[in-house]
Formats: structure tokens, C-alpha cells, sequence
């Protein structure tokens, strides 16, 4: 494959990689996905590099590692009101895009920001690793602690009062999108529980935590599977109902970077802990543990 066969243009598009590829679309969707090869995503395309994907040929003809591509410096995944906070408190200089931890998982395997934050419960009840190691094998990547959180039923105060998911029959429902892991998990525990959600009415979706408990608070939901933290914040009637581990996937050269380490080591301080402590529902004592190495 000759480089006259890349076409001239700075990126190409899935087509035009499936055709210089010789492969099908669907194949491509599964390169990109893996991180296999180079990629970006812009107004919801992906996109390819023609000079990352030039290099990329070019080490797998002399069987020389995949190059790494840069990332922007975004922090993806599911909204954390801690991580949130500690993102502006710090200055680090991240921006953030949140809209769930499978979006978020997606979108950093696809090298759309340097870090997401997760919380995937699979079927045995562990947290995340599963997920990562399904997901990002091919990342260079490394999977830390960040929080264990409390979560459950967040309540009006002058409304119905479940005390379990099973109690929920007939009741309106604030609902998250379907690539939050919240969504995930209140189908997994339902199911446990013996409730039928198709019983729970649902009121439009939220996309954040916050959201979803200021649904609850201004009466137009009944109740929402949510943090005890925001709960608390916004003086609601909380119900535990699990505790969830809140990962973070980090790129590895990342990790290392000023903006990364500044983050980190803000998350370390007296500030930090205090902060955690004050919203509640949170335990930040395993913060920075390694769970997994790509």
C-alpha cells in the first residue's frame, strides 16, 4: 500500500478508510473502537487522521508499536459532583464532557479526552474492571480509585415514601440516559429486587446527577436513583440502596503531564478531603489505588 493511495486531505472519513483499507465500514467502526487505529470524533463522525493513519501502516509493515496520538485535554465520562468540583477547584486547565460512563468509554477508547470517570457494575457486583478490560485492552492506560459514593433513592419531602426499589410500582421516576451507568444499574438491581420498571413511570430524562435530583425537588418527579451527596445538598429524604465505586481510566502519558498531576495532587490536599467529607456519602480513602494496568 502506497502512500499515493491515501487520499490528499487531512482526514478521511470511514468510507474513505474502508475502501484503503479494502475492509468494510462495520470492521472500521471496530478499529476505531478498539483504538486500534488513530481517530477523532467531530459533530458526531469519526474521523481519521491521514498522517496518523500513514504512520500506522507504516508500523505495521515493520511491525513497530501503533504511535500514540494526542489527546485533547478533556475529561469525559459520568458526572461525579466531587470530581466535578475538584476539575475547577484545582485550575488544572481540563475541560469536561459528561454524559455517562459508557459514552465516556467510547469516547476515551476513540482518544476523545485523556481520562473518564466510571461506574459499571457487572454480574458478579465488582465495579468497572470488566468494563475497562473489555473496552481498553489496546489503550495504554491505567484504571484508579477515585471515591466510593453512596447511592439510592432520592425523595420529595413531601411525597411518597419507598423505602426500596420494590416499593417503586406507580411512582414517577426521574430517569438517566441510557449510557450512564446509573441507568445500567438500577436495571440490574431491579431486576433483583423483582421490580418491573415498566410498573415506574418515567418523567423526561436527565443527563447529570444534579439534574435529576432538582427534578425530584421541584415535584415533578417522585423520585430518582441517585447520589446521597446531592441528596443531602438539596435537603431531600435519601434512601441508601448500594455502594458504588467511582473509577478513573487515565491515558498513561497523561497521568504524567502538568495538567494530570495537578489534578492528582489537588485531590491529595486537606482541601479535597474536607470537601468530601462535607458533601457526604462519599469515602475517598482508597483515592489513587491502581485497579488496573493496560
Amino acid at each position: 500500500m502506497t502512500d499515493q493511495q491515501i487520499p490528499p486531505h487531512e482526514y478521511l472519513t470511514v468510507k474513505e478508510l474502508a475502501d484503503l483499507l479494502r475492509l468494510k465500514e462495520r470492521k472500521v467502526y471496530d478499529l476505531a473502537a478498539s483504538g486500534e487505529v488513530p481517530c477523532s470524533r467531530a459533530t458526531g463522525k469519526l474521523l481519521f487522521p491521514a498522517a496518523g493513519i500513514r504512520a500506522w501502516i507504516e508500523g505495521a509493515q515493520s511491525g513497530a508499536a501503533r504511535p500514540s496520538v494526542p489527546r485533547p485535554g478533556v475529561f469525559l465520562g459520568s458526572h461525579d459532583p466531587l470530581l466535578d468540583w475538584a476539575i475547577r477547584q484545582s485550575r488544572c486547565g481540563l475541560a469536561t464532557f459528561f454524559d455517562g460512563s459508557l459514552d465516556g468509554l467510547v469516547r476515551f477508547v476513540s482518544g476523545d479526552g485523556v481520562a473518564t470517570g466510571l461506574h459499571v457494575r457487572d454480574s458478579v457486583g465488582s465495579w468497572n474492571l470488566a468494563a475497562v478490560r473489555e473496552a481498553a485492552a489496546g489503550q495504554d492506560a491505567v484504571l484508579i480509585r477515585f471515591a466510593a459514593r453512596r447511592r439510592g433513592l432520592v425523595l420529595r419531602p413531601d411525597g411518597p415514601a419507598p423505602q426500596g426499589l420494590a416499593e417503586l410500582a406507580g411512582l414517577r421516576l426521574a430517569p438517566r440516559q441510557e449510557s450512564s451507568g446509573t441507568a445500567g444499574l438500577l436495571r440490574d438491581l431491579a431486576a433483583e429486587a423483582g421490580l418491573d420498571l415498566g410498573r415506574v413511570s418515567e418523567t423526561p430524562m436527565e443527563r447529570t446527577e444534579d439534574d435529576a435530583v432538582q427534578s425530584v425537588r421541584r415535584g415533578e418527579a417522585d423520585v430518582t436513583f441517585g447520589l446521597e451527596s446531592v441528596a443531602l445538598a438539596y435537603g431531600l429524604p435519601f434512601v441508601p440502596v448500594i455502594e458504588e465505586r467511582f473509577d478513573l481510566l487515565i491515558d498513561r502519558r497523561a497521568y504524567f503531564e502538568p495538567t494530570m498531576q495537578g489534578l492528582m495532587a489537588f485531590c491529595r490536599s486537606n482541601a479535597f478531603s474536607q470537601r468530601a467529607k462535607s458533601l457526604g456519602g462519599y469515602d475517598v480513602r482508597g483515592l489513587g489505588e491502581v485497579v488496573w494496568n493496560a
